[in-house]
């Protein structure tokens, strides 16, 4: 019970990744069940603390009854607190959890949703697709506010767990085991997701965000991630796309509309349009995406990103052709 306490405190103080702050009629449900287990645990916790309270007052004297003279008095509070609650509790709550909300936080039928998206996990990136477009992102999911969409998840390496507390329970990704699960915004925002399964060394900088965007800001959204990559009009950026397609960043990525066609590393095709790098783990800055692209050990200790052995001058080309593409 401590436990469920410190948890809470911990969520109420995360504003961007909490349980018990839902926005969707699945969440919603799993925040009021959590909240009724809390309630049954504080009864149980009060009753047993009581009963101890009272066994310590009358330490010495085993001949003085817990209840003045009702001797049965006190056999009824152990046996309340210590069978019939508990019991009534766990019953209550396997009923309730599996006939409600396991009910409305499961897959959806295709007949339900308005969309489907694909949400690949990696060591340590989400990959997401669009089926029926050329959209592909990462680490940014975006889906239109008030609409159920159909996520299909699978893993291309091994076992991880989709959850973004806010939206819906978690999933596991098992290799070999595609699984789904229903999103659903009910207003527009940022909600951020987490990797829920160790996975490896960066586990814990695995995260996420999913946009609910307004319905026409994501179909033009949507419209732009299929489009190839802008071209690079500047004289810098222009020089940055050759250092980027000479070096072993082709190897690795994909930018649509050029030669590069790695698939190793994320979809750099509207890399200047995500907030973030690696995966939530810095701000899509000018200066955070100069210092990972020279010192990505540094940043995300583990990552099959090399370290680049290149001039001054085409570090900083390469950094102005990545912010062209929008």
């Amino acid at each position: 019970m401590v436990a469920a306490l410190a948890l809470a405190v911990v969520q109420l103080g995360c504003s961007k990744q909490s349980t018990l702050e839902p926005e969707s009629e699945p969440a919603r449900q799993i925040a009021a069940l959590w909240w009724w287990m809390l309630a049954a645990s504080v009864v149980v916790f009060v009753g047993t603390v009581a009963l101890l309270a009272i066994a310590w007052l009358r330490r010495g004297r085993p001949g003085l009854p817990l209840l003045g003279e009702r001797e049965g008095a006190s056999t009824a509070l152990v046996v309340l607190f210590g069978f019939v609650l508990p019991v009534i509790s766990l019953v209550v709550l396997f009923v309730v959890a599996n006939l409600g909300v396991i009910k409305t936080t499961e897959a959806p039928s295709a007949s339900t949703t308005t969309l489907r998206i694909e949400v690949i996990a990696h060591q340590w990136f989400w990959e997401v697709r669009y089926p029926g477009t050329a959209a592909i992102t990462a680490n940014e999911i975006h889906i239109p506010a008030r609409t159920r969409v159909d996520v299909h998840a699978r893993t291309a390496d091994v076992i991880h767990s989709l959850w973004v507390p806010q939206l819906n329970r978690k999933i596991d990704m098992v290799p070999g085991h595609p699984n789904r699960v229903l999103f659903y915004a009910n207003r527009p925002g940022r909600y951020r997701g987490q990797c829920a399964e160790f996975c490896g060394l960066q586990h814990a900088h695995m995260a996420l965000y999913v946009f609910a965007d307004p319905p026409a800001a994501f179909r033009a959204w949507l419209a732009n991630m299929a489009r190839s990559r802008p071209s690079a009009a500047s004289g810098p950026a222009q020089r940055g796309e050759r250092v980027f397609l000479s070096n072993a960043c082709a190897s690795c990525h994909t930018i649509r509309g050029t030669p590069a066609r790695g698939e190793i590393g994320p979809d750099l095709t509207h890399l200047a349009g995500r907030t973030t790098l690696a995966a939530v783990t810095i701000p899509n800055r000018r200066g955070d995406l100069d210092r990972w692209i020279r010192h990505p050990q540094e940043v995300k200790p583990g990552n099959r990103m090399p370290a680049l052995n290149l001039s001054r001058a085409d570090y900083q080309s390469l950094v102005a052709y990545l912010e062209t593409l929008r």
